[in-house]
């Protein structure tokens, strides 16, 4: 028997907006920083809405650079429904591309390693599917929001 290997399904991009990050220092587990989740859109043939303000990302930096990323925030469906997100994942790349991101500039999304596994919560029987699928997500980051791209694993 041959088990089949898992297939990728587009679900939707979102661009979220971030405010400056919070430095909170080094500590026993790396550097530590919190970035205030502003707000954003959703869009794409699985999810439309918006980002709701008030989330963050809550983010380790390790001394060779790698970045672990866990981020808490609710997207609002286009017709109303609310969907908690809780997403983990890991940012690593040459440590000038990582230098100069984390100085807030510009940096080619070609050279940074940044991929997440979204986890979705919601009450809304339209969009339980998202409770009993595995996603994954590609991102970039820039100087004043995030862009995801996510997919389900079929």
């Amino acid at each position: 028997m041959t088990i089949p290997a898992p297939t990728l399904t587009h679900v939707f991009d979102a661009r979220i907006a971030v405010a400056a990050p919070v430095e909170v220092g080094v500590t026993t587990a790396g550097s530590r920083r919190v970035i205030a989740i502003t707000g954003g859109t959703v869009s794409g043939p699985g999810l439309a809405g918006r980002i709701v303000p008030g989330g963050a990302d809550y983010q380790t930096i390790a001394g060779d650079g790698l970045t672990q990323l866990h981020a808490r925030y609710v997207i609002e469906a286009a017709g109303g429904a609310l969907v908690y997100v809780e997403n983990t994942g890991l940012r690593f790349g040459p440590p000038e591309a990582l230098e100069r991101l984390r100085r807030g500039e510009p940096v080619d999304p070609a050279l940074i390693y940044f991929r997440t596994a979204p986890r979705f919560e919601t009450a809304c029987p339209h969009l339980a599917w998202m409770q009993t699928s595995l996603f994954l997500a590609t991102g970039a980051r820039a100087p004043d929001h995030v862009s995801l791209s996510v997919y389900r694993v079929g």
